[in-house]
């Protein structure tokens, strides 16, 4: 990963990452070098969203598909997301493009290229400079899931309120967004 401080001569791209099908929705505004590779670009997406990183993923991108590679799976066309970076496929702003976590729970991303910008030279990237609402629980059944599982917490009186609670290990506040914490995880890619 492209180190810490950068030159003038940098360019970032401002993405917004937006979870589909959720509303309202939740999303994170991130700035990234735009020579990152899409596997590192995998690692801001769990980190500035919240994810666990405990599942399969993918990225789409004009119809190819990029992500880990797996011998055991030579019949799947999947391209090593480790080989290709954003600069080699981003053709400017308002460029989008998908990414995929939890094949199971098919939790499915957009991310948009809002903007080019040149990197600020005291500026550590990755950075998230925005967001809204927390991320969902891992394995909670994807968006309907999720939607069942708020409509759950939220009512007291629900058979299975407190058996979801303490699934979740006490309290979501689904509302809940804190940048300084997603920051400090972001600052783990070197």
């Amino acid at each position: 990963m492209p180190s810490a401080k950068k030159t003038s001569d940098q360019t970032i791209y401002q993405l917004k990452i937006t979870l589909r099908d959720i509303r309202p929705p939740i999303w994170r505004r991130v700035q990234v070098p735009n020579n990152i590779t899409l596997g590192e670009l995998h690692k801001i997406i769990q980190l500035a969203m919240g994810w666990y990183d405990c599942h399969l993923h993918e990225f789409e991108i004009f119809g190819k598909t990029y992500g880990q590679p797996m011998p055991d799976f030579d019949d799947l066309d999947i391209q090593n997301e480790r080989s290709v970076r954003l600069n080699q496929f981003v053709t400017g702003e308002k460029f989008k493009f998908a990414y995929l976590y939890d094949m199971g729970d098919g939790w499915d991303h957009q991310i948009l290229v809002e903007k080019v910008l040149p990197a600020e030279p005291d500026v550590r990237y990755p950075i998230c400079i925005k967001g809204k609402r927390a991320c969902p629980p891992e394995d909670c059944g994807g968006t309907w899931g999720y939607a069942e599982l708020l409509e759950t917490i939220g009512d007291p009186q629900h058979p299975e309120h407190e058996s979801m609670l303490e699934w979740l290990g006490g309290v979501l506040e689904p509302e809940r967004f804190d940048l300084e914490e997603t920051n400090q995880r972001l600052k783990q890619i070197r």
